[in-house]
């Protein structure tokens, strides 16, 4: 029914980012689960901050995190595979906050017109474990803003304005990064036009392949779609003919992994149509998939790299854009003159986050918790008929529920179910696109801890089949 001129910004927007926080299933889990302090503090929460779809009015109230855990008012503890994408090193390390401190105590700030040793050195870092020749750096508060600031290098490097991107990806709630981004959530209804010139092309996800193709239990069957994904990045490069760049999440955050070539084959149209690729590994980066970036799986260099999220070592905000010398071409303007672009305590935390990432060994943690994790996972699936598909590299993992595999039909109702269930026994991850139950636990995340937390989640399937985990 149409409600008149209105109705379109009331619409509600499909369901991506993650759980909204005002279903059926949040009102019930809250009513059984939050006492009066909470309530309390939530209703104060709800009182001053402007309401959003994903986060105002909150889930619940925190008071205490350290390493996977976070703790609530009211003294229960969950095991964080959520997390945000902050906490690639767990909460509170002991290391980072010695490095804080420290620093607050050495040199707390730089005005903007000066640089700092601690600025230099992270610059220095970013180059020396970044893929291929991205030496140089501008650093942000943000991904979001360190998004913009790359398709700002982008357009003023190749003298065109035009970017292809992917539905259903986020990069941010900027403007121009909400511009790119997929997501109806933040780019649809109310806030009125966007950037020009961002076009947008279906992406690859397999199991449900936009392109009509049929899968192989989630992977793709290459002898039949022959990659059409990658064929129609191209395509639309040649068809515009002047498009500044293509950025793209390297392993979508959903997630969902590219076929294999997938990236080999956009980076080749890419320069044939004189593009810029730039990767987007704001959650991905620094070891989340098993390697210290995700494009490292598939062999493949962007132009440009953005970082941010666990920069900052879930304590403080921190993002950077990494480029090819050959794109300082824009000497004369301000990209990314931010009043805490060089601000010495932040990059003192993302290098002392790095150093802790390389000295603990946490990118081969990831890669071996989360290969073992799969594999249960796998175990799991064939149990379960509500699993429809598991995917994910390292730990940044996957299980689609569907109330039908033949259909695929999405089971978004279960998904939500299992979710709150899953945090009445200790287990807190999100939702994403309705039904993918998505698991992103900290680097730290040791084998017993994943089996307590697959246990929980074996659980939670079993209870709502009505049959033993």
């Amino acid at each position: 029914m149409n409600d008149g001129p209105g109705s379109r910004r009331r619409a509600v927007p499909a369901q991506s980012e993650g759980d909204v926080n005002h279903s059926p299933h949040r009102r019930a889990w809250a009513a059984r689960n939050l006492d009066g302090a909470t309530r309390e503090l939530i209703a104060e929460d709800a009182r001053y901050f402007l309401h959003q779809s994903v986060s105002t009015p909150c889930l619940s109230a925190i008071r205490r995190a350290e390493g996977i855990w976070i703790e609530d008012v009211a003294g229960r503890r969950y095991m964080d595979f959520h997390g945000n994408n902050v906490h690639h090193i767990g909460y509170g390390h002991p290391r980072l906050k010695a490095a804080i401190k420290a620093q607050l105590d050495d040199l707390p700030f730089a005005p903007r017109r000066f640089t700092n040793e601690p600025a230099v050195a992270l610059a220095r870092k970013l180059a020396d474990i970044a893929p291929g020749n991205l030496s140089k750096v501008l650093l942000a508060t943000g991904g979001s803003d360190a998004v913009e600031i790359a398709i700002k290098v982008a357009r003023a490097a190749t003298g065109r304005f035009k970017t292809v991107s992917f539905w259903d990806s986020f990069h941010g709630a900027g403007f121009g990064a909400a511009s790119v981004g997929g997501e109806q959530l933040f780019r649809a209804g109310p806030i009125g036009p966007l950037l020009p010139g961002a076009e947008h092309v279906a992406p690859f996800a397999c199991y449900r392949c936009p392109y009509g193709h049929p899968d192989i239990d989630g992977r793709p069957d290459l002898d039949r779609c022959k990659m059409a994904c990658a064929s129609y990045v191209r395509y639309v490069l040649e068809r515009e003919g002047d498009v500044a760049a293509v950025i793209a999440e390297p392993a979508r955050a959903v997630p969902y992994l590219p076929p294999p070539g997938y990236w080999r084959s956009v980076r080749e149209a890419c320069d044939a149509h004189g593009a810029l690729l730039i990767f987007d590994e704001i959650p991905t980066g620094l070891g989340k998939t098993g390697r210290m970036f995700a494009c490292e799986h598939e062999g493949v260099v962007p132009d440009i790299l953005v970082l941010g999220k666990a920069l900052g070592g879930g304590i403080l905000p921190i993002a950077a854009t990494l480029c090819r010398p050959e794109l300082d071409v824009a000497g004369a303007w301000a990209f990314g003159h931010y009043t805490h672009e060089k601000n010495p305590v932040m990059a003192r935390a993302a290098l002392t986050t790095i150093e802790i990432i390389e000295d603990e060994g946490l990118v081969d943690n990831a890669r071996k918790v989360g290969t073992w994790a799969l594999a249960r996972l796998a175990d799991m699936k064939a149990r379960h008929t509500l699993i429809g598909d598991v995917r994910g590299r390292g730990l940044l993992i996957g299980i689609e529920l569907v109330s039908d595999r033949a259909t695929k039909a999405p089971a978004a109702d279960a998904a939500e179910r299992v979710m709150y269930r899953a945090l009445e026994q200790g287990l807190s991850f999100k939702v994403t696109m309705g039904n993918v139950l998505t698991l992103t636990p900290p680097l730290v995340t040791t084998e017993a801890e994943m089996s307590a937390a697959l246990d929980i989640l074996d659980a939670c399937l079993a209870e709502l089949a009505g049959g033993p985990g």
